[in-house]
C-alpha cells in the first residue's frame, strides 16, 4: 500500500499540488520547496509569484520568428545589424538561447515550436512551418538567402528537416544543415558552446 503524506494544512497541500505540476518535480520535492517558501520573507515570495504571473500574462511570441519577446517583435528580429537573409530554423526557444551563447551566429531565427512526431500526435500543421514558407516567399531574391536546418539529429528531427526541405525546394533558397560535430540524436541545448559554434560555422548543404 502506497504511503500517503498527511498535510497539516489544506493550503500547504494545495501549494504542493501546484508545485508538483512542474516538470521533474515529485511530491517530496514539491513539499520541500513549499516549506522553503514558507520560511522566506513575504516580500520575497510576493516578488516570486508576481514574476511568474508577469511571465505568463505579459511575455509574447515574436510575430516574425516566434521567439519569446517583451514586444511584438523580438530583440533579434528588430536588430538591423543582424543578417535577415539568413534564417536558422530551430525547434524551441531553448535552441535559440544555446546558439546565441556561442557568439558565432549573426543571422535571425525561426522557432518551429517542436518537431514532427506522429507518436506524439504532432504533425506539420501543429508547427510554424507555414509561417516559415511565408517569410521565405516574402524575401527579395530568395536564391541569395539561406535557411539553416538546426534541428536535433534524431529520426524525428531529420524527418522534420526533410519535410521543410521539400516545402522550400521550389523557392530556390539555399538550404544548409549543421556540420556533424553534433552526434546523432543530440539536442542543441545540451551541446557545448564550442561544438555548437563550430557546427554552425562549418554548416554544409542540406541533402534531401
Amino acid at each position: 500500500m502506497a504511503y500517503k503524506e498527511h498535510y497539516p494544512s489544506a493550503r500547504l497541500e494545495e501549494a504542493v499540488d501546484a508545485i508538483g505540476t512542474l516538470p521533474g518535480i515529485g511530491r517530496r520535492s514539491a513539499l520541500r520547496l513549499a516549506l522553503h517558501l514558507l520560511k522566506q520573507p513575504s516580500e520575497n515570495v510576493h516578488h516570486f509569484t508576481e514574476a511568474v504571473n508577469n511571465l505568463r500574462d505579459n511575455v509574447r511570441y515574436c510575430r516574425e520568428c516566434r521567439m519569446i519577446a517583451d514586444e511584438e517583435v523580438c530583440s533579434i528580429c528588430s536588430d538591423r545589424s543582424r543578417d535577415h537573409r539568413t534564417i536558422c530554423v530551430v525547434s524551441s526557444v531553448r535552441d535559440v538561447m544555446s546558439i546565441e551563447a556561442t557568439g558565432q551566429y549573426r543571422g535571425v531565427y525561426h522557432v518551429l515550436g517542436g518537431i514532427i512526431s506522429p507518436l506524439s500526435g504532432i504533425g506539420p500543421s501543429d508547427l510554424t512551418i507555414g509561417r516559415l514558407i511565408e517569410r521565405v516567399s516574402a524575401l527579395e531574391d530568395p536564391q541569395s538567402a539561406e535557411v539553416i536546418m538546426a534541428l536535433s539529429g534524431d529520426v524525428e528531427g531529420e524527418t522534420t528537416a526533410f519535410y521543410m526541405y521539400r516545402q522550400l525546394a521550389g523557392t530556390g533558397i539555399k538550404i544548409t544543415a549543421l556540420a556533424r560535430g553534433l552526434g546523432f540524436g543530440d539536442d542543441l541545448e545540451y551541446a557545448d558552446s564550442l561544438t555548437l559554434g563550430r557546427s554552425i560555422a562549418a554548416r554544409v548543404p542540406f541533402k534531401g
